[in-house]
């Protein structure tokens, strides 16, 4: 039984992996934390969770950690890099959900996050934990940077196109999020009664997961990927639904056969039907990315959709299903929950 701890707590995140672990067959948390909050009870903040966790709420400062096997970092940007390294030292399994190691490039990290890296000798080592990618190297990563809600969910849309090569042009992601996409945070902007009945695009002019996008297409292409990306900002809880465009002119490619086979043994991506339009509730609490695919007209634009749980394969449910990859567990473990419908 791997001991586990959460660094950064009280977020949704944070409450998501609580809700996921306390069912492991694998894993138990044994330590979570927060500097506003220390000695609450988790189930007193978070009541959905009374009578599956007894835990409180310890001091970052004073907490023990290294009776941990595997910690998660749900902190905000520019918070775990500050910590990491000591817990790696004590060989302590890392995963982060913030963005302090998704980007390789030190340089465009500062640039995109506006502050100094504290940790920049740890970039290289960073695994970027996609396992629809990057499976191999997670198994035998010390430290995991789980990618971003929106990433996960444009880079899986394009994925088999561009391994295959049949696109011509640039690309086009469309994203709409929940606001729980934004954090537990006190933001106006995010307030429920600011978002509710409205819908509008964000970070149009650029947003700090563009270049983590691109440097996973532009991995999985050999080359540099012209990409537009813009998020919305939409009335709901949870769940991201992307919209993606890409030009593949070439009528004899098979798109859902070339979708169906590139994820056929992925246990978390669904390919529905050619067709097929997949909404954000039908993977609510689920750690699923579902796909469909639509050629207009039957012009030369090929449109994905692609939809998730940004709380859950958009975060906590991936650093999960990272962690069980790292540990040598089922891939699957404390994940197989089907979404929450209606």
């Amino acid at each position: 039984m791997a001991s586990v701890g959460i660094v950064g707590g009280t977020g949704y995140t944070g409450a998501e992996l609580i809700r996921l672990l306390v069912h492991h067959p694998d894993a138990k948390p044994v330590v979570i934390t927060s500097r506003n909050v220390t000695g609450t009870p988790v189930s007193e903040l978070f009541p959905s969770l009374r009578g599956f966790s007894d835990l409180k709420f310890e001091d970052p400062a004073t907490v023990n950690l290294g009776t941990c096997d595997v910690v998660f970092c749900a902190t905000p940007n520019g918070v775990a890099m500050t910590l990491v390294g000591k817990l790696l030292d004590k060989g302590i399994k890392v995963i982060d959900l913030s963005a302090d190691f998704r980007i390789s490039d030190q340089a465009l990290w500062e640039r995109w996050y506006g502050m100094k890296h504290a940790a920049p000798e740890l970039l290289a080592s960073a695994v970027y934990g996609l396992p629809e990618i990057e499976r191999e190297r997670v198994k035998s990563a010390r430290l995991v940077a789980n990618p971003g809600c929106y990433p996960t969910a444009v880079q899986l849309g394009f994925l088999p196109l561009i391994e295959a090569g049949v696109v011509e042009g640039g690309l086009i992601a469309d994203a709409k999020s929940g606001v729980s996409g934004a954090g537990r945070t006190e933001k106006i902007a995010f307030n429920l009664c600011e978002a509710g009945d409205s819908f509008k695009a964000y970070g149009a002019s650029g947003h700090r997961h563009l270049p983590e996008i691109c440097q996973g297409l532009e991995r999985i292409a050999g080359h540099p990927v012209e990409l537009t990306f813009i998020p919305h900002l939409v009335p709901m809880i949870r769940g991201i639904h992307a919209t993606l465009y890409a030009r593949v002119p070439d009528r004899s490619v098979d798109i859902q056969a070339l979708f169906e086979s590139r994820f056929a043994n992925e246990p978390f991506v669904d390919v529905m039907p050619a067709g097929s339009h997949p909404d954000t509730r039908s993977v609510r609490g689920a750690n699923t990315v579902r796909i469909s695919w639509h050629r207009p007209g039957d012009g030369d634009m090929v449109v994905i959709l692609s939809v998730e749980d940004n709380l859950v394969k958009g975060a906590a449910g991936q650093a999960i299903q990272n962690m069980n990859l790292m540990c040598g567990f089922d891939e699957a473990a404390g994940l197989q929950g089907p979404g929450l419908v209606p």
